[in-house]
């Protein structure tokens, strides 16, 4: 949905479209993890992400944890790909604090935890995570410019 402002234009098609992309974006990654760790459990802990390794670098195995982050992740997509399909303020917002409560504390707690990770794995992975938070503020903040209800359907 768009508005007409004074000058002809109409404001938030542009806003609504960079919403949709980055909701796509974040619902990519959570979909990644999530089937990858629920349908794969082992293979997520050895090799995420990308043949690195750095879930196994924190110990124990536990497969039924590991299922639990896939299936929550995957939770998380079902809310991204909603808030991307019908974009508004109210529903981009949710999936962008969804998003928040799971990166956040998550973030943090691998800034805190990087004894076993080399330099470039302890860098690189602390880039990812801080990526998706600003991943997702990006989305809080460019979701304000939106319509209040009703995005339009596509």
């Amino acid at each position: 949905m768009s508005t007409t402002v004074g000058t002809g234009r109409t404001a938030g098609t542009g806003t609504e479209r960079a919403v949709r992309v980055l909701l796509w974006a974040a619902a990519a990654v959570e979909a990644v993890i999530g089937v990858w760790a629920q349908f794969f459990p082992v293979g997520f802990y050895e090799d995420f992400p990308l043949g690195w390794g750095w879930v196994r670098l924190l110990p124990p195995y536990n497969e039924h944890l590991v299922r639990d982050v896939g299936g929550l992740s995957l939770a998380l997509v079902v809310v991204l790909v909603a808030a991307a399909l019908r974009p508004d303020r109210w529903t981009a917002r949710v999936a962008a604090l969804a998003g928040a409560v799971f990166v956040v504390p998550h973030t943090i707690f691998h800034a805190m935890h990087m004894a076993h990770f080399g330099a470039f794995d302890a860098i690189a992975q602390t880039v990812g995570n801080v990526g998706l938070c600003v991943l997702v503020v990006a989305i809080w903040v460019l979701a304000g410019r939106l319509p209040e209800r009703g995005g339009s359907r596509r």
